[in-house]
């Protein structure tokens, strides 16, 4: 690594360039520094429950365990749950959807709701959640079903949720009577308004995670490949940019990142390093006889990067996250992550964090993934990786802290595990924190001391 990662924090030329390499390098040795230090909300403490590690000062209220009833009454509370969002729902009331993760093999389905299934033959799509001032679960009920493998996505400027199919399967198979692969739009509040449509012009391809761009209505596109050819960088053009609900169905352009002269991005090591970019179009967004990472995408060919993840829109920028590269699978070197920043004006690509082996062994970092911003400026990341699984937290100044930890162990006698946290977000008005922790499926919102 070419430059430290405290040097890194100093820096401070980009908004949270620094903190997220600082928190990305989680896992216990950061929590004791952390702890040590002073830094954040202090050391995490046992949960008598067994459910959730937090500060001092902190709470949590379960809002939602898989298998428990659906207040709807539409059946059980789907398993695996995933990305997430929280959006205002006025008096103080905030609503929640969320991601059910869920392959053929699911133990929960969504259930198959009327107006909302696209495919009665998948088990994933999207529960919702009514929460009252005073936090309670007022209602939960369905809001997307029929779909596959619904990882993350992100929200739009207009107040709903984009729904990422992580899977390229098509009819006939898994069980499916449809093709799988696209992006469904929800509206949290209506979700009959959006019903169960794949907005096929943004690509059929296993999607991560989604950004938009509330300045031009751009919609920025990870693809989450961890077998070569690995996944690309997309940007979709809109008809009807920043349209409103639906608007997406109008169509557009699909594209994918070019960097001249660089396959793979995993070959880049100098945080700081940038580079102009092209934007291609995409041959066949509809991928209908050969998977889009695979097409010719002409003289230049096109940029890949193995486990393309996170993806949300910062300052006047998109961050994206490559959660990690190895080149025993093909990649063209090894890290334990990588963050990279897109300036749409300036039209360049810039690597502000790396890990990997050689970065500082006793910071090896843990595939980093879902990502929100935190009250005080700083950030929240969910580890997704081996042994324990933490929510971490850095300030704007580069401070590192552990916020919580997943105490339900799921692993057999002797051999303890835990499940990785997922759609962490922050209440409309800062002050509760919602996350997932995906196995067992369950939703926490957490309150305590959040700084303004």
């Amino acid at each position: 690594m070419s430059v430290s990662r405290r040097s890194l924090l100093a820096a401070g030329a980009v908004a949270f360039s620094g903190a997220l390499g600082a928190l990305f390098a989680g896992g216990s040795p950061a929590s004791a520094r952390a702890a040590r230090a002073g830094g954040g909300y202090g050391p995490l403490l046992p949960d008598p429950r067994g459910l959730l590690d937090l500060p001092a000062g902190f709470g949590y209220r379960v809002l939602s365990r898989a298998g428990d009833p659906l207040r709807s009454g539409e059946g059980a509370v789907p398993s695996n749950c995933d990305g997430m969002a929280a959006f205002d729902a006025g008096g103080g009331r905030v609503r929640l959807v969320r991601n059910h993760e869920n392959r053929a093999t699911a133990a929960l389905r969504v259930p198959a709701v009327p107006g909302l299934t696209y495919d009665p033959g998948a088990l994933g799509g999207c529960t919702a959640l009514d929460l009252a001032g005073d936090g309670r679960v007022t209602g939960e009920r369905v809001a997307l079903a029929g779909t596959a493998v619904n990882c993350a996505g992100g929200r739009t400027p207009w107040n709903t949720w984009l729904s990422c199919e992580e899977t390229e399967d098509r009819a006939g198979t898994s069980g499916y009577d449809r093709d799988h692969g696209y992006v469904f739009e929800v509206d949290p509040a209506r979700p009959r308004r959006t019903g169960a449509v794949p907005l096929t012009a943004m690509g059929r391809f296993a999607h991560e995670a989604v950004a938009v761009d509330p300045y031009r209505g751009v919609v920025y596109e990870t693809e989450d490949a961890f077998v070569r050819p690995f996944g690309l960088f997309y940007r979709f053009l809109p008809h009807r940019p920043l349209g409103g609900a639906g608007s997406l169905r109008a169509g557009g352009a699909l594209e994918a990142l070019r960097v001249p002269g660089l396959a793979d991005l995993a070959a880049v090591d100098e945080p700081g390093a940038e580079f102009p970019v092209e934007w291609v179009p995409v041959p066949d967004p509809s991928a209908a006889g050969t998977p889009v990472r695979h097409q010719d995408f002409g003289r230049g060919g096109i940029t890949h990067a193995q486990k393309l993840e996170g993806c949300y829109w910062g300052g006047h920028g998109v961050h994206f996250v490559s959660s990690y590269a190895r080149t025993g699978e093909g990649a063209s070197a090894d890290h334990h992550g990588q963050v990279w920043f897109y300036d749409p004006r300036r039209a360049r690509l810039r690597l502000d964090v790396l890990f990997g082996p050689a970065a500082d062994v006793r910071l090896p970092g843990e595939s980093p993934d879902n990502i929100c911003l935190a009250p005080d400026g700083g950030l929240m990341v969910c580890e997704d990786g081996g042994g324990a699984q933490y929510v971490f937290g850095v300030t704007a100044g580069g401070e590192v802290y552990p916020v919580a930890r997943n105490a339900q162990d799921i692993g057999a006698p002797g051999a303890p595990e835990w499940g990785e946290f997922a759609g962490v977000t922050f209440s409309p008005d800062g002050r509760t924190m919602y996350v997932n922790a995906y196995t067992p499926g369950t939703t926490f919102a957490v309150t305590g001391p959040w700084r303004r």
